[in-house]
This record gives C-alpha cells, structure tokens and sequence, in this order.
C-alpha cells in the first residue's frame, strides 16, 4: 500500500523532473556577466581617451599662446589728425584733405628753374627740353605744337579764378570745373602745358581740340617724350575734359607731383562748356 501523500514513482525518476526545481536553484549558466564586460571596456577606454585628449589639447595651448600674445598685440590709433603716410615709392605726400572742389595743392615751381620754351610760355627746364623735342618732332611730321600756357603763378591763377568768375557769374563749382582755385593749378608746377594746333587756331582751349591734327598726333606719341593728358573724359578729379592741357611725368619729380592726382575716386562736376584751363 502506497502512504497516503505519497505517489507510487520515485521523486528523481523523471527526465522532467528539472522543472520542479526553482528557477533560482536552476544550474544554468548566467549570461549576465559577460554582458558587463563591454561596457566596463568602453567605460575605461572612454576615460583614456579624455586624458589623452586633455593632455594634447593642453600641450597644443602651450606651444602655440606665446604667437597669440604676440600677435594680439593692439595696433597703434591714429588720433583724428594723423593721417597714415605710405611706404610706396614715388607716392606724393600730399593729402587728400588739401584738396579744393576736386583740385590739389600745387606749390609754384622756383623762378631759378623755369625756362623759356616759345614766347612768354616758360615751363621747368627737364619739361622745357622735352617739349621742345616734341615739337620738333611733330614738325617732321607735319603737324604744328604751339604751346598756349605754361607756367602759372599763384597770383595769376587768382585773377583767372575769380575776376573771370565774377564776371561770368559763376559760382566756385562751376568755375572749379573749368579753372583751377588759386594754389591748386597743375601750371603752378611748371611742368604742365596747353597745347594748340597751328594750323586750326580756332580750336584752342576747346574741346574740339579733339579733331586736330595735333591732339591724334600727341595721343599717339606724347608718351615718347614724358607727357601725358591731366584731364581725359570721365577723369578720377572730375574736372572737365580738356584734351589740350597736357602734364610732364617723364621724371621722378614730376611723377611724384602728379602721382596723387591719378589715385582720386571720380568725382561728379557741373556740366559746363570747357573755355578756360586748371
């Protein structure tokens, strides 16, 4: 007879028998721990690469903030009347700031240096000497240079500037545009110079100028012998177009005189017909 709350199998005869006992009691392997171990290696690598990172980053800051204090050194400010002077050869030291309705400042050439080139036309002795040449070149082509006005003085300029400009009511703009203020003429250097056509005298100080014989002459050869046109079309001082008035740069002086006015932003002037000269 089987006791009663006992069954009649034995209580370990059964293949099934590992599912009466406790999951926890269970001999089984545990997968967790091997889980642990990446992250505990990405923990660690993680940590090393922050050193390393902070020890290079501070190692990059020390090789390189000496050049940044050097270089952060502030540069020196100009007060409001200091203006910065450059280091370009050949630029004239003449400021902006001196000039008047769109003219520079010109200092009259010295009396021991002018001479006579036709007339009562005088012009700088190197300027003199290589118009001369010019004319005579022009010659052997044909074409006929006179020379109108050379030389100016501060006090002429005075007369032509403002006894001409009261005359023909004319205000300083509009008379800036044909004539220069006193103290800005380029004729107070000696080295510039109003060229006329011999053979077509109606044409002198005018426009039309253009046309002659001369003018396609010296456009074409001027730079041969160091001159060039002060006020072409559309020029950077916005005085207006004068093809007569031509300017000597065929030496350092010269160059140096007129440097500045070619670096000039264009400037707008009155619309007023050409019949006087800067």
């Amino acid at each position: 007879m089987n006791k009663a709350g006992f069954s009649g199998e034995p209580q370990h005869s059964s293949a099934a028998s590992g599912d009466d006992i406790p999951a926890a009691l269970r001999d089984t392997p545990d997968p967790k721990p091997k889980m642990r171990v990446q992250p505990l290696v990405l923990l660690i690598g993680g940590a090393l690469t922050f050193v390393l990172l902070a020890v290079s980053s501070g190692f990059v800051f020390f090789i390189l903030s000496p050049k940044r204090i050097a270089n952060s050194q502030p540069s020196p400010t100009l007060s409001p009347t200091e203006t910065p002077i450059s280091n370009n050869s050949g630029e004239s030291q003449t400021n902006n700031s001196d000039s008047i309705l769109g003219h520079l400042a010109y200092t009259e050439a010295p009396e021991s240096d002018l001479t006579v080139v036709s007339g009562r036309v005088r012009m700088r002795t190197a300027a003199a000497e290589r118009f001369r040449e010019m004319v005579r070149s022009a010659r052997q082509s044909g074409v006929s240079l006179v020379p109108i006005s050379g030389f100016r003085s501060v006090k002429e300029q005075e007369q032509l500037f403002f006894g001409v400009g009261a005359q023909r009511n004319q205000t300083p703009a509009e008379r800036a545009a044909l004539s220069a203020p006193p103290g800005h003429s380029e004729h107070h250097t000696g080295y510039a110079v109003d060229v006329g056509d011999g053979s077509v005298p109606a044409t002198n100080l005018q426009a039309n100028f253009d046309n002659t014989r001369a003018y396609k002459w010296l456009e074409a050869n001027a730079a041969r012998f160091g001159f060039e046109m002060s006020f072409p079309k559309d020029n950077a001082q916005g005085v207006s177009y004068e093809p007569w008035h031509w300017r000597f740069v065929g030496d350092r002086d010269s160059l140096e005189t007129f440097y500045k006015a070619k670096n000039l932003k264009p400037k707008p002037s009155p619309t007023v017909a050409p019949e006087s000269t800067p």
